[in-house]
């Protein structure tokens, strides 16, 4: 039974999912989730009324949440690129990496893109400082973190890296990485060039206008 994946191309979080199944060229329906397509919209909201995508159906089973996601695709749908190491102290590691890229990058960019589309009186400067200090904090570590890694963990791509790829992308496009984290560019580099996360990029392309913070003219 084909897998079906609603979610779009702009969602970071979908993109996640999305390298997933790029990396072992794992056949999928796509549900695209846009204004223009009401019924699928209803489709997905009965699926998982919290409304969060992406949203995975395999057979009768629905997986929410791209980490859940990418392990239920490695439990249940093999391939070539193990993005969840079968060593448990490294698989450990990867996932604390997934968590600190969701709740210490993907977070804190996304409330202060959520900031922005609210109604000027309704804004909160103070609470977007607070983000953007978390973000300082949160490059500050991950900069030396990074010194002489390839990847986020060991010598493959990982989970952790997947996770990381669209979470800094976007982060230096809200608040931009300082020049003096090297290694943290080097590395958002990196994963630019690999070929799942292009493709995740190129795909997002057209949708670059709804970024609320003025997208910029690179990547």
């Amino acid at each position: 039974m084909t897998l079906k994946l609603y979610a779009h191309p702009f969602s970071s979080y979908c993109q996640k999912a999305l390298i997933a199944l790029y990396e072992n060229g794992t056949p999928f329906e796509w549900k695209m989730l846009s204004h223009d397509k009401p019924e699928i919209y209803a489709e997905f909201a009965e699926l998982w009324p919290l409304r969060r995508f992406p949203v995975l159906v395999d057979g009768k089973r629905v997986v929410t949440e791209a980490s859940t996601i990418i392990e239920h695709l490695q439990l249940y749908h093999p391939g070539p690129v193990r993005l969840l190491p079968e060593d448990r102290k490294a698989a450990l590691e990867v996932r604390n990496l997934d968590r600190f890229f969701d709740n210490y990058i993907s977070t804190p960019l996304q409330a202060i893109v959520a900031d922005a589309l609210r109604p000027s009186h309704q804004r909160d400067p103070y609470g977007v400082a607070q983000y953007r200090s978390q973000l300082d904090t949160a490059y500050g570590w991950l900069d030396p973190y990074l010194a002489g890694r390839t990847w986020a963990v060991g010598e493959h791509f990982t989970l952790a890296d997947g996770s990381a790829a669209p979470s800094l992308f976007y982060a230096d496009w809200t608040h931009p990485i300082d020049a003096r984290f090297a290694h943290i560019h080097a590395y958002r580099r990196r994963l630019l060039e690999r070929p799942s996360f292009a493709r995740a990029v190129d795909e997002a392309r057209p949708y670059r206008a709804l970024f609320p913070l003025g997208a910029p003219d690179r990547d």
